[in-house]
């Protein structure tokens, strides 16, 4: 009966035992399968989860103007669909976008403009790249697209808004432009004394679409281009 009574005991240590193991592997299967659907649900996966750097964040003008290997000159010679279709076809720039700059009324149309009174001159803004030019390369090209001598005037075209102008973003551009300014105003390329103004950058406005990639879209038919475009383009090798 005791040798019973042993075998007894055993059978139900090892019952309890077994069930003890059984809960104890539901319970980790559960917690396995949780983590799965918590991991699908939840979290985010490897192509959706937000990478770093990816964060959009409103750059300062200084920012903008040197951000990595990208930076940003703006610019004003005259009208602004010949500095554009110049500065389009140098190596290295990115993107050129005509706009207004320097005035003292928001967002103006090009008719505002045209009245000579908001105090805007029209200019571009060029994004480039670094490794492939610099800051004195842009405005090298840039004393040639225009006539920098000429007070409020390109031309034919007068008024305030055709001004030749460096807007600089950074001191290091001011310092830059300046001694830029000076080596070409020195070269003897002209007889005249430069009257380019070097003033802080303000509130860019882009001009309207129908101003954007100017020359490409309408050389062809649109007078101006053909009488005074594209001589430039030819005089400096893009034609």
């Amino acid at each position: 009966m005791k040798r019973l009574g042993f075998i007894s005991s055993i059978v139900v240590v090892a019952a309890v035992f077994f069930a003890v193991v059984s809960v104890i592997a539901e319970q980790s299967s559960g917690k396995d399968s949780g983590s799965g659907e918590g991991s699908a649900a939840g979290a985010p996966s490897a192509a959706t989860k937000s990478e770093p750097g990816k964060k959009e964040k409103k750059m300062s003008e200084g920012e903008k103007a040197k951000s990595g290997e990208v930076e940003v000159a703006t610019i004003g010679g005259g009208c602004f669909w010949c500095t554009e279709a110049v500065l389009e076809r140098i190596d290295g720039v990115l993107e050129v976008e005509s706009g207004y700059m320097g005035g003292h009324v928001d967002n103006p149309t090009y008719e505002q403009i045209c009245t000579k009174t908001t105090g805007h001159a029209e200019v571009i803004q060029v994004s480039f790249d670094t490794d492939k030019i610099s800051f004195e390369e842009v405005l090298d090209i840039f004393w040639q697209a225009h006539d920098p001598t000429t007070l409020n005037q390109q031309g034919n075209d007068r008024g305030p808004q055709y001004r030749s102008v460096i807007f600089y973003h950074t001191a290091e551009q001011k310092n830059l432009a300046e001694i830029s300014k000076k080596n070409f105003d020195s070269s003897g390329e002209y007889d005249d004394p430069l009257v380019t103004e070097i003033t802080k950058v303000s509130e860019f406005w882009p001009a309207e679409e129908y101003h954007q990639d100017y020359y490409r879209l309408n050389k062809d038919t649109n007078p101006y281009c053909r009488i005074v475009i594209s001589p430039k383009m030819k005089k400096m090798g893009f034609e």
